[in-house]
C-alpha cells in the first residue's frame, strides 16, 4: 500500500503551463486607471521586467523554464504527493485522498515556486533591489529566499495584524537579509493616507500593494514583485499540477475532485490549472475543481465580477475579477493570505464560466478540520491549507454518504509551524467566526471605478 509517491529530480516539468492558450475567450485586459485603454508593455515596464511582461500577456501554451531556475527549484522539487490513509480510514470513507506536499520547501510553503523565477528575471535584467507586500509572511519569506540567491536587496511591508501574529515569519526574512515592516506603514503616501483615516487599521494586502507598488515606481533600483493574482505567478506555479497529474498517473489514478485554498489564487491555479486544462480540452470534462476562501473574505462566493484595483491607493491596472472592493479591509483572521479583496483575474474567469466553483468556511470548523488531520497525518498545516483540508473531509463524507470511490486530490500548500499562536487561540476557544456583514460589502462594492 504505497503512501509517498515520488518523481526523480530528472522528472521535474521542463516547461511551465499556461491555460490562457485553452481558455474558450480570451481574458478581459487589465486596463490603464488613467486612460482606461488597455495596458501595454510599456505601462508595466518602470515595476516589471520584460521577460514577466511577456509572460504575462503571453498566449503560448507553454513556456520554457531557463535552466538556473530549475536548478534553484530541484533544492526541493519535485515534492512529494501522499495517499492519506490515515484520515481515510479516520472517515470511514470509500474515497481516495492525496496531497500534494508543498511545505518541503526552505520557506514552507510554495510560494517559492514563482519567488526563484521573478528574482532571476529581475537579476538578468540588472535589478538591485525588490519591494513587496504579504500577508501571512509566506510570500515575504520566499521572496527573501530568492532574492538572498541571487545576492539581492529586498523590502516587504507585511499587514500588519500578520506582522504582529506571526513574529516568525518576519524572523525568516531577516535571516534573509531582507527588511520587513508592519503595513501600513509612515514610509509611504498610501501608508500615511490610511493611517491618517485609522491609526488602529489592521492592514490589509490592499494596502500593502500600494506601498510596495509606490516604493517600486519612485525608486530607479527598485522593481515590484507579486505573489499572486497576476497571470505570470499562475503560470510559475503549475509546475504543482504537472507534478501530481505524473504522480497519480504512477498509482494508476486520476482525480475526481481537486482543491485548493484560494485567497489570491496562486497556490490554487498552480494545483488546479493543468487539470483544469484537462476540462476545458475534453479530456476529463466532468472533473469538479473546487477553491475554497474564508466567510471572513468571501470574495468568490459574494463579490461582484467586475474592473477592480489590485491595491487601495489605485496605484495598479483595473482587472477584472471577482472582487469585495479595493478599499475592503477584511476581519482580523487567522489565514492571513486569504484576507485579500481580489482573486486572480484567470481564477476568476474559470469560476465565472463555470469551470470551477467555490465554497467559504468559518475559521473554527477549518481549524477543527486542520486538527483532525494532524491527528491522523501528522502534518500542522498553515490556516490558510486548512481551509482545502475542510473541503476534503467534506467531499470524503459525502462519498460515506454515496458509496462513491472518488480520487480526491487536494494541495497542502505549506507547513503551519508558524502559525502555532493561531492554533493556541483556537485550543483555548478565543477563535470568532466572521460572516462579512452584507451591507459592509456594498458599501465597499460602491465604490468600484467607472470602467465604460
Amino acid at each position: 500500500m504505497r503512501t509517498k509517491i515520488l518523481l526523480d529530480e530528472a522528472e521535474m516539468p521542463k516547461q511551465w503551463y499556461n491555460i490562457q492558450a485553452d481558455l474558450p475567450t480570451p481574458l478581459d485586459p487589465p486596463l490603464h486607471p488613467a486612460t482606461g485603454k488597455p495596458v501595454g508593455p510599456d505601462d508595466l515596464r518602470p515595476i516589471f521586467p520584460m521577460e514577466l511582461i511577456r509572460q504575462e500577456m503571453s498566449q503560448d501554451r507553454f513556456i520554457p523554464i531557463p535552466e538556473e531556475v530549475r536548478e534553484i527549484l530541484q533544492i526541493w522539487r519535485p515534492s512529494p504527493l501522499y495517499r492519506a490513509h490515515r484520515l481515510e480510514k479516520h472517515l470511514k470513507t470509500p474515497a481516495k485522498i492525496y496531497y500534494k506536499w508543498e511545505g518541503v520547501s526552505p520557506p514552507g510553503s510554495h510560494k517559492p515556486n514563482t519567488a526563484v523565477p521573478q528574482a532571476y528575471f529581475n537579476m538578468k535584467e540588472g535589478v538591485e533591489r525588490i519591494a513587496t507586500e504579504t500577508g501571512a509572511g509566506q510570500w515575504g519569506s520566499s521572496l527573501a529566499f530568492a532574492t538572498a540567491l541571487f545576492g539581492m536587496e529586498c523590502r516587504v511591508y507585511m499587514v500588519k495584524v500578520s506582522y504582529e501574529q506571526k513574529p516568525g515569519r518576519r524572523s525568516l526574512m531577516r535571516a534573509y537579509n531582507a527588511e520587513c515592516f508592519p503595513s501600513p506603514s509612515t514610509m509611504t503616501s498610501a501608508g500615511r493616507a490610511v493611517l491618517e483615516k485609522d491609526p488602529d487599521s489592521p492592514g490589509s494586502l490592499g494596502i500593502a500593494i500600494s506601498e510596495a507598488v509606490e516604493e517600486a515606481a519612485s525608486r530607479s533600483d527598485t522593481n515590484y514583485s507579486l505573489g499572486s493574482v497576476l497571470n505570470h505567478v499562475c503560470l510559475h506555479q503549475s509546475i504543482i499540477g504537472q507534478e501530481a497529474r505524473a504522480q497519480l498517473a504512477m498509482d494508476d489514478t486520476y482525480p475526481d475532485v481537486v482543491i485548493g485554498c484560494a485567497g489570491g489564487g496562486s497556490n490554487f491555479a498552480g494545483t488546479a490549472f493543468p487539470f483544469a486544462g484537462d476540462k476545458l480540452t475534453g479530456k476529463h470534462p466532468d472533473i469538479d475543481i473546487i477553491a475554497v476562501e474564508p466567510t471572513a473574505c468571501p470574495t468568490l462566493t459574494r463579490g461582484l465580477y467586475a474592473y477592480d484595483f489590485g491595491d487601495i491607493a489605485g496605484l495598479t491596472p483595473l482587472m477584472r475579477m471577482f472582487t469585495l472592493g479595493h478599499d475592503f479591509v477584511p476581519p482580523a483572521i487567522h489565514a492571513g493570505g486569504l484576507r485579500y479583496h481580489g482573486m486572480a483575474p484567470l481564477v476568476s474567469k474559470l469560476v465565472k464560466e463555470g469551470t470551477i466553483r467555490a465554497e467559504a468556511y468559518h475559521q473554527n470548523e477549518v481549524f477543527e478540520a486542520a486538527r483532525t488531520f494532524a491527528m491522523t497525518e501528522g502534518l500542522l498545516v498553515a490556516p490558510e491549507t486548512a481551509h482545502a483540508v475542510k473541503a476534503t473531509i467534506d467531499e470524503a463524507l459525502k462519498c460515506r454518504k454515496t458509496g462513491e470511490e472518488k480520487t480526491i486530490l487536494f494541495n497542502n500548500s505549506g507547513h503551519g509551524y508558524f502559525d502555532l499562536s493561531s492554533y493556541d487561540a483556537f485550543h483555548d476557544g478565543k477563535l470568532i467566526d466572521y460572516a462579512y456583514p452584507a451591507d459592509l460589502i456594498e458599501e465597499s462594492l460602491r465604490n468600484l471605478p467607472k470602467v465604460g
